[in-house]
């Protein structure tokens, strides 16, 4: 449902999800009728919250109340943000400093090799890595943990305090404690970190065993540093959020999207603040996974295009999947997050030519400020540009007639790459609109075809503001016989947050053989992290009895650098019960890789527990059955472009659309929030739930 007309009681209870990305601010209500209602703004980017509050404000208006009698109404209020991924990669994060064991101040800078991973690991030419914190703030601490957790060096407490101090003076906002083996033994990093929030109450502190409870320096280093680099700006904002919804009348709830595809109260994530990297756009498979039961899906790509951004994501059977081994830019970041892989490609992507002549779009973005030259305040070529050139996208009834694009400006614009091409203004948006396909059917290819599974096994979920207009053609690309475009795709990881699951990941490292661990300490180390997750759920009200537990295992065979999470029965386990771990163990390994060696010894790294709470109930609302012919929702005929000629296409009236209608291609359907293509050689069915299912013809 969109913006158009509603009333309900000021009693009623309403569940909010706000996705706030860098061009535009995604609000999704679900009133007490199931109804879900779209609202759209664009990004604040100097203060997100302001654009935060400006959409709940656009929604308190088309329930015709106030501000404050709307926020009351709000019992849960789910957020995601790209806030500390933007901070970490445009580099304007706090000025951070890293308290270390003595001698061991330089892992951020040999970490796994001291060249960009991005670009090359041997290349001579090419500088070394700059680690977030220079050598001159890592500071050497006495002070020493063996890996079995004896302290054989005590803390010096006098050096921490004068080390802080200076810094302090020095003017560092924020500060990593991360000392060797915490992992086994977090005193000492505890003992620092309250003696440097004595020292300096206004400075941010995060530990290594809070932020990353397990072994391997160099990654538990340096995604604790990435955290102190993003906590202050994250922090910040949460905190003038958190004060701008209570000055609101706001009473309910507020959860944060992470980045492992969970949410959690927001006062558990400020000390945290590494865990909201890629916060909203984690929740998109989710929401691809829920519409996937709906049509009878499993093995799906969810593939969700912004204004700036690409995300990409391969499900398979209906699970989430996750990684350790993420790199951000340049860092690396080991905390279990959805496993996603991005591109810079988006519908404010701008258009250029490079030094040999030849057209790049991406991965500079014109965002919300100041936005494609269609709007009118731009001046550069973006995708969006080229959709209005091309006829894709209604330049009278963006965001529902909200805001007023400019063809001529986009032409333009537009010219900056016809000219050296020599090509007129709409060949060359035709020409970056193929461009921008192609990267993003590459990336796609990256998740899938690179891993050893045939894309056209998958069926393609398109979410995004973007998506809509695009999916038809990436999946042409790509051979892909199926696409499913959800009437909230414009607003797919609000949507996604719906279907999360409120919980937390917790881990410990526990390195064993298989065949020879202790098997009283393995239990151990399951029950003390379920007793912390059944504490922290009771801490928010959530009652034992509503919470599930998952327990995994990260294994590998001996002598391998890589492990593979396997899961783990539950209760007290037996021997018998872990040899049968090992088995599947073999299994899933065989499945990954298209081998197993069940002969050779296996061992054990570390331990995880996934704890969910139920989430609220929350279904789709069926919309109104029609016939198989679309012709009552037709709203006007424009000329577009497909395949280098002008055709003149039908356009349809989202509002109108009903369920069974069956569209062919080529056509078009306005939605407010968003406008379906389908392309030639494509037939549209409308399902019961509004969604646009495109098949091969």
């Amino acid at each position: 449902m969109t913006a158009k007309k509603a009333r309900v009681s000021k009693q009623a209870t309403k569940r909010v999800c706000i996705d706030v990305g860098g061009t535009f601010t995604d609000c999704l209500v679900l009133d007490e009728s199931g109804e879900l209602t779209k609202f759209k703004v664009s990004t604040t980017p100097k203060d997100p919250s302001a654009g935060f509050i400006h959409s709940i404000e656009k929604a308190a208006r088309y329930y015709k109340v106030s501000l404050r009698e709307f926020l009351g109404t709000v019992d849960i209020l789910i957020h995601g943000t790209t806030l500390a991924t933007n901070t970490l990669i445009t580099g304007r994060g706090a000025k951070t400093a890293m308290l270390t064991t003595k001698n061991f101040r330089d892992i951020l800078e040999i970490r796994r090799g001291i060249k960009p991973v991005d670009i090359s690991l041997y290349n001579i030419f090419i500088p070394p890595n700059r680690p977030l914190v220079p050598r001159s703030r890592r500071i050497g601490i006495e002070e020493r943990t063996l890996y079995t957790g004896e302290i054989t060096t005590p803390l010096n407490e006098q050096q921490v305090a004068a080390s802080v101090k200076q810094l302090k003076e020095n003017g560092v906002e924020s500060l990593a404690v991360c000392f060797l083996h915490s992992y086994k033994n977090p005193h000492n990093e505890r003992r620092a970190a309250a003696i440097a929030r004595e020292v300096a109450p206004d400075m941010y502190v995060t530990t290594s065993s809070e932020s990353l409870s397990m072994w391997r320096e160099f990654e538990r280093f340096n995604t604790t540093v990435v955290g102190a680099y993003v906590g202050p700006v994250v922090t910040n904002y949460l905190n003038t959020l958190k004060k701008r919804l209570k000055d609101g009348g706001f009473n309910g709830a507020l959860l944060m999207m992470l980045a492992n595809g969970l949410v959690q109260p927001v006062d558990q994530c400020i000390n945290r603040a590494v865990y909201l990297l890629d916060s909203g756009p984690a929740a998109a498979p989710s929401g691809a996974i829920y519409l996937g039961k709906l049509i009878g899906h499993d093995n799906l790509i969810s593939i969700d295009m912004g204004g700036t951004s690409f995300d990409v994501c391969q499900i398979r059977g209906g699970q989430i999947p996750t990684t350790t081994e993420r790199w951000d830019g340049d860092q690396r970041i080991a905390i279990k997050m959805v496993d996603m892989e991005t591109l810079g490609a988006g519908g404010g992507s701008v258009a250029t030519i490079d030094a040999l002549g030849l057209m790049k779009v991406g991965p500079q973005s014109a965002g919300a400020d100041p936005g494609p030259a269609c709007y009118g305040t731009g001046t550069l070529p973006t995708v969006t540009d080229a959709d209005v050139l091309l006829g894709y996208i209604p330049h009278d009834y963006f965001l529902g007639g909200e805001i007023k694009l400019d063809p001529e400006l986009a032409k333009k614009a537009m010219r900056a790459v016809a000219e050296p091409l020599g090509l007129n203004a709409i060949d060359a948006a035709e020409a970056v609109f193929k461009s921008v396909n192609a990267g993003m059917a590459d990336k796609i290819t990256e998740v899938s075809t690179k891993r050893g599974h045939d894309v056209r096994d998958f069926v393609l979920v398109a979410g995004g503001g973007g998506g809509p207009s695009h999916a038809g053609f990436i999946a042409d690309l790509l051979g892909m016989p199926t696409v499913v475009i959800p009437s909230v795709a414009a607003l797919f990881s609000a949507f996604g947050m719906f279907a999360m699951d409120p919980g937390e990941d917790h881990a410990r490292s526990f390195v064993a053989r298989a065949a020879t661990l202790d098997i009283d300490a393995m239990n151990k180390l399951y029950e003390e992290m379920e007793k912390e997750a059944r504490e922290s759920f009771r801490a928010i009200g959530v009652p034992a009895s509503d919470i599930t537990l998952k327990r995994t295992a990260d294994m590998r065979y001996v002598g391998q650098f890589h492990e593979v999470e396997t899961a783990v029965p539950g209760g007290k386990l037996t021997r018998k019960q872990l040899d049968a771990t090992v088995a599947t163990f073999s299994r899933e390994h065989e499945m990954l890789y298209t081998f197993g060696m069940p002969w050779q010894p296996v061992e054990i790294l570390s331990l995880r527990l996934k704890a969910i709470a139920a989430k609220a109930p929350f279904k789709l609302r069926e919309i109104e059955k029609g016939s198989k012919d679309p012709a009552a929702a037709l709203k006007r005929r424009r000329k577009c472009r497909f395949d280098g000629k002008d055709v003149d296409t039908p356009v349809y009236d989202g509002d109108r659309i009903r369920a069974g209608n069956v569209l062919l291609g080529p056509a078009i359907v306005e939605e407010t929030t968003m406008t379906v293509v389908v392309p030639k050689g494509y037939r549209c069915k409308v399902d019961n739930f509004k969604n646009y299912i495109l098949t091969r013809q």
